[in-house]
């Protein structure tokens, strides 16, 4: 009886995989980011008496998808996406949009009528808001694939209507665009908060991301980050940093392929030539670490120093200012301080075992030192641990001198620091907003926050690895980072 080697059974298995998982994203009815697949959907929702109607508002349209998709909107009233909100059940720590703060926009709480156009429903513009309404769920944001649906446009629909017929005619599966559309300008504005997922990911090539190359493989974000009751696999607030699942197989999958190894397996290298060897790095090494030797580099830098201390400069005229550098890219804004935009960066390397601890607004800080927004736990000699490439944004935010604790900041609106360029009375409004004291004393610290590298996967060809035996490793290469980490001490330095 002729044997199998395992390298080749992982490779048939992979191959099988990813072409089930192209065959899926192919029968997608065309979308953004994928628009040359025809649509194989057993439905066309044109026929839809239904849908067959004028609709003044985006609730009117969503009264009509529930017409038959009974239970979706109780489904999104249990996400993240819907609830803002999340309890890690390791650290206790209540996370979400609503209650951690960061240091690009500080804190989205105060100023919900701005940041909400990020928020998978209509209407919400004040902290009161009914979250148990079914028709308030937006299918649009994520379900169009026409391109053209606009939140903005809903907001201040002005003379020209929203074409809601049409794009409730032509709904279909997420996209990287419909995803995107979020996502690519989090942080507000575009590649500001991920580096490694920005507008570049519509349409890339191969030399930008291997799976989600639009002449390749073609992966939308769902293939990866596959849903179950529309709660979408993969978080922020408590990613897997070790994947010992391995294979997702149908009957046999922990319902999540947003890791590599839910393809890829535990052991993905080839046994022969340097295969074993590479393969005893698993455990130790994300495979992110060497599959993704920078980020940012698809023609959109991300901004790595935000400096709030620095915001509130005028012109001679009155006027605030506001520079650009010769890419184009905003260096100082008078309303939100300076900035550092950087392109093809080299990730930063931590140990991380899957707990990301937030400072929140009240948590004790040590103001003479750096302070880190979130920490990615982990080390050497912790079996769980990995190591890991990050983004680290770095700037300086307001915090509260006199509790020493960072502080949530009214940014928009009449009463916002981009209106007044009050600080005490932005503060002040902003930590009103979130039911917390303050002093009435403020002062800006240096801050870190860090975000890990899963994105823009390179071409094995742009691996820059050499041999594995190397002895004089790249500085700030992966072999640089395994070499640094093992010794205990991550990458992580200082701006």
């Amino acid at each position: 009886m002729k044997t199998i080697a395992p390298g080749s059974i992982r490779r048939i298995l992979t191959a099988l995989i990813v072409a089930a998982l192209s065959a899926a994203g192919a029968n997608a009815a065309p979308s953004r980011g994928d628009t040359t697949s025809p649509s194989a959907s057993t439905a066309d929702h044109a026929k839809f008496e239904q849908l067959n109607k004028t609709f003044e508002t985006g609730p009117e349209v969503t009264q009509a998808c529930l017409s038959c998709h009974t239970e979706a909107a109780k489904q999104i009233h249990t996400t993240t996406h819907w609830t803002w909100d999340y309890v890690n059940p390791e650290t206790g720590q209540r996370l979400g949009k609503m209650n951690v703060v960061n240091n690009f926009c500080i804190s989205a709480a105060p100023n919900i009528q701005q940041c909400s156009s990020c928020h998978v429903g209509y209407g919400w513009s004040k902290a009161a808001y009914d979250f148990t309404s079914e028709e308030n769920v937006d299918c649009l944001v994520c379900h169009d694939t026409t391109g053209e649906y606009s939140r903005a446009q809903l907001r201040t629909t002005g003379k020209r209507k929203p074409k809601l017929k049409k794009f409730a005619q032509n709904v279909g599966k997420t996209s990287r665009q419909t995803c995107g559309t979020c996502h690519f300008s989090g942080g507000g504005g575009k590649a500001v908060k991920h580096g490694d997922i920005d507008p570049s990911l519509n349409h890339p090539d191969m030399f930008i991301d291997v799976h989600m190359d639009a002449d390749g493989l073609n992966f939308t974000c769902a293939i990866c980050h596959a849903s179950d009751a529309h709660a979408v696999a993969g978080s922020r607030y408590a990613p897997e940093a070790k994947d010992t699942h391995g294979v997702d197989i149908p009957g046999r999958d922990d319902r999540s392929r947003a890791s590599c190894e839910s393809c890829h397996g535990l052991t993905p290298h080839e046994s022969a030539g340097d295969g074993d060897k590479l393969n005893d790095h698993t455990d130790r090494v994300a495979c992110q670490t060497c599959h993704i030797p920078t980020y940012s580099r698809g023609g959109f830098a991300s901004k790595m120093w935000w400096d709030w201390s620095e915001a509130g400069r005028f012109n001679a005229d009155g006027s605030p200012v506001v520079e650009h550098d010769a890419n184009g890219h905003e260096t100082y804004n008078a309303k939100k301080g300076s900035f550092v935009w950087q392109k093809d960066v080299v990730p930063e390397y931590v140990w991380f075992n899957g707990q990301v601890r937030y400072t929140l607004v009240g948590d004790p800080i040590d103001p003479s030192g750096i302070v880190p927004v979130n920490t990615f736990e982990g080390g050497p000699d912790d079996p769980d641990s990995r190591i890991w490439p990050v983004k680290v944004m770095r700037g300086k935010q307001p915090y509260d001198t006199g509790s020493k604790a960072l502080v949530a900041v009214k940014t928009t609106g009449k009463e916002g620091y981009w209106k007044t360029f009050d600080w005490a009375s932005a503060i002040d409004t902003g930590m009103r907003a979130v039911n917390a004291s303050y002093s009435g004393d403020f002062g800006f610290v240096e801050t870190t926050m860090t975000w890990p590298i899963t994105h823009m996967v390179a071409p094995v060809e742009d691996i820059p690895c050499g041999a594995t035996n190397a002895t004089a490793p790249t500085a700030g290469s992966p072999h640089s980072a395994v070499s640094t980490c093992r010794a205990g001490t991550p990458s992580v330095g200082s701006r």
